[in-house]
């Protein structure tokens, strides 16, 4: 990748990590699903009229949506809101860089090679550390919705590697327009009548600042970005980087929410990220293998 790349790509990394400390805060105001609605039909709204639909298959505009979109923030706004911590949630949420790679390998037939599957083993055996040790207070169901929501992003980051849109910012635009009616209709039939309407009618200054970030800058600019990086260059090249994800995550949250993880959870956090980067930085696609000395002699006399 270019220098601007990887420059781009790290200051998204630094944008999506303070966003759990965002996404903490909104949860206070907002019950998660509606937080969900809220944020996609804002991201929609007006840049729907004025972007045109992106030039690729329906499908794959309707794939993004559903993954990187709805089910992926569903799943991770309803578990940060039942007890996942703001941090761990930063750190278990970055499985999807794991998962990307295996979705990868499986329907874009890139080749798994031995680290990689060894780096797997590992940042699972990672999850399984941080939810046999996880604080008290913080649920198990928590956990495994967390990797259901990277899960989710790894199928959505394929579904965008797919979709080759020539431009990004309205693949992104058009595939939210996927999940704000499904999560009105969720929200409204199953959160408390009362927090929903308190939270539709009340202006609240931090809740509202927080959804205008995760708007604006995690969702307008940092997938934004991230759809523009992942049309570029390989999946598996551009999804190491949320590696930095969980320590900015981490650091921000014990600055702004006071959150100090256990034993436990550093040592599974630790664990995960060695897993993550062995699988991740021990990938390279056959076609990109550097040839051995004889082969470059060879190529040089034929």
């Amino acid at each position: 990748m270019p220098g601007r790349h990887v420059a781009l790509a790290l200051v998204v990394m630094l944008v999506w990590g303070v966003n759990f400390v965002m996404i903490d805060v909104a949860l206070d105001t907002f019950p998660p699903l509606l937080l969900g609605a809220l944020r996609f039909t804002l991201v929609v709204l007006p840049a729907v009229f004025i972007i045109k639909r992106p030039a690729v298959h329906w499908k794959w505009v309707l794939a993004v949506g559903t993954f990187s979109s709805g089910l992926q923030f569903a799943l991770l706004f309803i578990a940060m809101d039942i007890g996942m911590p703001a941090g761990l949630a930063s750190l278990v949420l970055q499985l999807q860089a794991m998962f990307t790679i295996l979705l990868a390998v499986a329907l874009l037939g890139e080749r798994p090679r031995t680290r990689q599957l060894v780096g797997a083993v590992i940042a699972l055996a990672g999850i399984g550390v941080i939810a046999g040790g996880r604080a008290e207070g913080v649920p198990l169901g928590a956990v495994l919705l967390s990797c259901g929501a990277a899960l989710s992003w790894a199928a959505g980051n394929v579904a965008t590697r797919k979709a080759q849109a020539p431009d990004p910012k309205a693949l992104l635009v058009w595939s939210s327009l996927v999940p704000p009616i499904p999560l009105f209709a969720l929200s409204f039939a199953l959160e408390d009548r009362d927090e929903v309407t308190t939270a539709l009618t009340t202006l609240d200054l931090g809740g509202t600042l927080s959804l205008l970030y995760v708007v604006v800058l995690s969702t307008g600019f940092g997938y934004g970005a991230w759809t523009w990086l992942m049309t570029r260059h390989p999946a598996s090249t551009v999804a190491p980087f949320t590696l930095a994800v969980p320590v900015v995550g981490i650091g921000s949250a014990w600055l702004a929410l006071g959150e100090t993880p256990n034993g436990w959870e550093l040592l599974g956090a630790a664990i995960v990220l060695a897993g993550l980067a062995l699988t991740v930085f021990g990938y390279r696609r056959r076609e990109e293998r550097r040839p051995s000395f004889f082969g470059r002699l060879r190529l040089r006399w034929t």
